[in-house]
């Protein structure tokens, strides 16, 4: 591994050579042949079904997980499966989610999506990527992704073969047994032919039937975010997915470390910036429960898997973070170097007491499913700047721009001037981001560097700050919420004239859905009504408001549109006084500024004798900054 401590480091890697003269495999096939040839008989993947720290879990070494792939890749090619074609998951974790990415990125293109989307998103899914072979769950206990897939596969005619993964072969008695007498029904409601994943595996070679790409290819389609209508979807080429690996690889990981991730598989997250890098770094990954961090029973026995497994990287985001602080370390963690954080802002009281209780450093990165994922870093080694999201990897460019809608840059920003982040790396396929050609258009400044939608800026030691976003998506745990959702649902109710969605602070979450109404003159509705309305007509349950608010007018701009700032600071004011009030501070809001450099800042004055300790406390669980007026 290199040294990548500062961006001087940074810069000394990408100046050894460019990055098209690495000697790094040109095919995923090629990158797990390297891996199994030199770390053969080493450990790769380790799943468990349930929690216990005690618990029976299924791990293959390199070899076996080499050969479970390329069974999974010949049966896809045997079912029609060529370089163009497209089999989709639709799974939680468990070691057949990886045999279906490995094995369907290598055949044909690979399509990871969300098992938590309701069966209109995913048909609208499946039937834009053009899916043909479907990977999901055979009915089980407590669980409706096989119920929710099979509704979804009568409106995806495409989809020809529906592949099933029974998840009591990793249960052990009684409780295998209890399984098939309590299983839900099968439900087959649609022309796909159903197969067993596993035992059609099993009659396939563990040696390629058919002959790797030779070039580079689109291998992957990620969907972004969760709403209804037509979702995009991204496309992802070996080389950007091989590049993710390798900036794990050359800088994190090498085949003695162990991560554990409980992410789910259906993200870049754990896919490109965890799994690929152990891929090419041959780590050993544990993947604890099928529902990761929702899984019963994780976080109480997180740090004892830690100890169980001798964790050295922890894989995580702000809102696990928050769960696992309301814990006590009840483990052997010693073993522990980094934890990994991404996918949302950091508060920074929670990043104090994360490390003051485990002695472990956070590091925080920045990427987006557009870019393959990898943009920044905080410096693994050296001096960080805790709530950046650091300095950009090597071979990554990140200019910081106003652009007209055409793409066209109007302006350089200097250093901590505040413009959209715009990116080029080996990830970014200038161009072709989306499937949809209409909705590359104007995405890419002066058609080199994706536009990402968020604002930010770049301090002079190089380091990125994302100070808010030029689009309007709520970002709930790391999950995208389009707030235009919440509101064309509001505005279906027959008192509603006007509705501003935005994302409100959360200690917990980051950011929660919330919504402010204007009323139509005379009408009269409660905004308990309204919440309730909104749940019957919100398709997505991460997407209900939790906060909803009547107000005489909505704030609008010059042209009608609701100016969603003057919310913004309207609902940071309403939850940052709850926090204080709650805590006892003699403390309020005085008025929340937008701050070139910062974004929206909260304005505090003291209505007594306060305790700024205990304000920094009660406010510093939120990521957006606060200052007292003097």
């Amino acid at each position: 591994m290199q040294s990548f401590s500062s961006m001087a480091d940074r810069n000394t890697i990408e100046a050894q050579m460019p990055w098209e003269d690495r000697d790094t495999p040109k095919t995923l096939y090629g990158v797990l042949a390297k891996t199994t040839k030199s770390f053969g008989p080493r450990n790769a993947v380790s799943f468990q079904i349930t929690s216990g720290p005690e618990d029976k879990a299924e791990t293959l070494t390199w070899q076996q997980f080499h050969d479970k792939s390329v069974q999974a890749a010949n049966l896809f090619r045997s079912l029609g499966i060529g370089e163009k074609d497209v089999v989709a998951y639709l799974l939680p974790n468990c070691n057949e989610t990886l045999f279906a990415l490995m094995g369907g990125a290598i055949a044909g293109i690979v399509n990871p999506i969300n098992p938590l989307l309701d069966a209109e998103q995913i048909s609208a899914i499946l039937r834009e990527t053009g899916a043909t072979v479907l990977v999901t769950l055979k009915a089980f206990p407590k669980t409706d992704v096989a119920q929710t897939a099979a509704e979804a596969v009568r409106f995806a005619p495409k989809v020809k073969t529906v592949l099933e993964v029974d998840l009591n072969r990793y249960l052990s008695p009684p409780k295998s047994w209890i399984v098939p007498l309590i299983r839900p029904k099968n439900p087959v409601e649609h022309n796909a032919k159903v197969k067993d994943f596993v035992k059609e595996m099993a009659r396939q070679n563990t040696t390629l039937d058919f002959a790797d790409a030779t070039e580079d290819r689109v291998a992957a389609y990620f969907h972004t975010g969760g709403t209804t209508g037509m979702p995009k979807v991204a496309q992802h080429k070996y080389s950007g997915i091989i590049y993710n690996g390798w900036l794990g690889n050359e800088l994190l990981f090498d085949e003695k470390d162990v991560i554990i991730c409980p992410l789910p598989l259906f993200h870049v997250f754990a896919v490109h910036v965890i799994f690929m890098a152990v891929l090419t770094s041959g780590a050993h990954v544990i993947f604890p429960t099928p529902a990761g961090y929702r899984g019963e029973g994780v976080f109480d026995n997180f740090w004892k898997l830690i100890e169980r497994y001798k964790v050295t990287f922890a894989i995580s985001v702000p809102t696990a973070i928050a769960a696992l602080m309301q814990r006590p370390v009840d483990a052997d963690v010693s073993t522990l170097k980094i934890t990994f954080s991404g996918s949302a802002p950091f508060p920074v009281e929670l990043y104090n007491r994360f490390e003051k209780a485990t002695g472990v450093t956070i590091i925080e990165g920045y990427g987006l499913t557009e870019a393959t994922c990898l943009v920044s870093i905080n410096p693994p080694s050296g001096d960080k700047k805790i709530g950046s999201v650091g300095v950009p990897f090597p071979y990554t460019d990140i200019r910081i721009l106003n652009c007209d809608e055409t793409g066209k840059v109007l302006k350089e920003c200097a250093a901590d001037e505040v413009g959209e982040i715009c990116v080029s790396n080996p990830g970014v396929w200038a161009g072709n981001t989306y499937t949809e050609a209409p909705k590359n258009v104007g995405l890419f400044a002066d058609g080199t560097h994706l536009r990402t939608g968020d604002l930010g800026r770049i301090d002079e030691d190089g380091f990125l700050w994302i100070t808010g976003r030029a689009k309007d998506l709520i970002i709930r745990g790391g999950h995208n919420i389009d707030p235009g959702e919440i509101e064309e649902a509001l505005a279906g109710h027959e008192a509603v004239a006007f509705v501003g969605a935005i994302g409100q602070p959360d200690a917990f979450a980051g950011e929660l859905p919330c919504a402010y109404v204007e009323l139509i003159d005379g009408a009269s509705v409660t905004p308990k009504e309204l919440a309730v309305f909104a749940k019957e007509h919100v398709h997505e349950r991460a997407a209900h408001p939790k906060h909803v608010e009547i107000l005489d007018e909505l704030p609008k701009t010059a042209v009608g549109k609701v100016f969603k700032p003057d919310l913004r600071k309207r609902a940071i004011t309403r939850v940052y006084n709850a926090a204080l009030e709650k805590a006892g501070c003699a403390a309020e809001v005085a008025r929340v500024v937008d701050s070139k450099k910062r974004g929206l800042v909260a304005q505090l004055e003291a209505t007594g004798d306060v305790d700024k300790d205990a304000v920094q406390a009660a406010l510093g669980e939120f990521t957006r900054p606060f200052e007292w007026v003097e």
